[in-house]
């Protein structure tokens, strides 16, 4: 059996609300070495499990989890269907990994191991009384779970976890401020997302961890030794369009690659990092459209944000939100 866990994130560049980071664990029954072609062949099951009715005109299903930028498009005409896409996507895989479908944030919060921050913004208020599904029916996702579950067993592999970690404005600014950048921090937060569920797997058992590209990055070296506590991480590769890493004493594969999303853990971590993401913007534009009627709401990326922040500055100021609090520093 090898563990395989695939991360990614969402909100890496925007000012206004959080970065999320997610993964994704899976057991196979094949050796790390042949564990890409074992999933994949799986995800082929799942896919026509998850919809077996579907017409049969084309040799291959629809995948289960695809990257989110493509699940997922913005503006007013594609917004509902892409929300709607994810949260399919992402309880359906609640519903295989945990027997069931969050019907509230909190279960969800719970299931998913997010914790609350030690400063959580104010408009998490807005989030923890948000219901769930938001946009479909969740005794659907119920039984798409059951079937995907089954081909998956079928095929010797299993969706054991997901997990997600929110980093909010102001613990985002205090990493900055301690000496980190972007790239270091998304770094950072997903190997600890990483080797904290490979602890919590409690397996010993080969570990295989894909990770899209952190930023510009190309050695992970030093911050993969800090949260595996390993005294050998060996360079296997390090090009521009991956670096992967050998962890001997661990018996634990990591790559960073360009295009990560193309491999089917990695694009549910995608998913459910842009779902969180989303849940997280419309609490925030709930939040301060109350405070502020008329204020146009925001996806928080730098352009509109600056325009959000000067449209909302009076219910800013009225609210006592410090810049330290709301805005993320480049």
């Amino acid at each position: 059996m090898t563990l395989v866990i695939g991360t990614d994130e969402a909100g890496y560049g925007p000012n206004l609300g959080p970065l999320v980071v997610a993964a994704s664990v899976w057991r196979l029954k094949a050796g790390p070495d042949d564990v890409e072609a074992a999933l994949a062949a799986a995800l082929t099951r799942a896919a026509a499990a998850a919809e077996p009715t579907a017409p049969r005109a084309t040799s291959r299903a629809a995948p289960v989890w695809s990257d989110s930028k493509q699940v997922y498009r913005g503006g007013r005409k594609s917004a509902g269907k892409g929300n709607a896409a994810l949260e399919v996507g992402v309880l359906t895989a609640l519903a295989i990994a945990t027997g069931g479908v969050p019907r509230a944030w909190d279960t969800f919060a719970a299931a998913t191991g997010i914790g609350a921050s030690a400063t959580p913004p104010s408009e998490w208020s807005v989030l923890v009384s948000t219901p769930l599904p938001r946009t479909v029916d969740a005794h659907a996702c119920m039984v798409r779970g059951e079937r995907i579950t089954r081909a998956l067993a079928d095929a010797g592999a299993s969706l054991e976890q997901i997990t997600c970690r929110v980093v909010h404005p102001k613990e985002f600014n205090g990493l900055l401020a301690a000496g980190l950048n972007k790239s270091d921090i998304l770094s950072q937060v997903t190997l600890s997302l990483a080797a904290a569920a490979c602890r919590r797997t409690g397996a010993d058992e080969p570990t295989v961890i894909w990770c899209d590209r952190h930023g510009g990055r190309k050695h992970y070296a030093a911050v993969i030794a800090r949260h595996f506590d390993c005294p050998l991480v060996r360079p296997i590769e390090e090009t521009p369009a991956r670096s992967a890493y050998d962890l001997p004493a661990s018996r634990c594969r990591i790559e960073f690659c360009v295009g990560g999303e193309d491999r089917g853990p990695v694009a549910l971590a995608s998913m459910t990092a842009k779902y969180v993401r989303e849940l997280a913007m419309e609490a925030f534009n709930t939040f301060w459209g109350d405070r502020s009627p008329g204020l146009a709401p925001t996806a928080g990326y730098p352009l509109d944000a600056t325009r959000w922040r000067r449209d909302a500055a009076a219910a800013i100021r009225a609210a006592g939100i410090t810049d330290d609090d709301l805005w993320r520093r480049a």
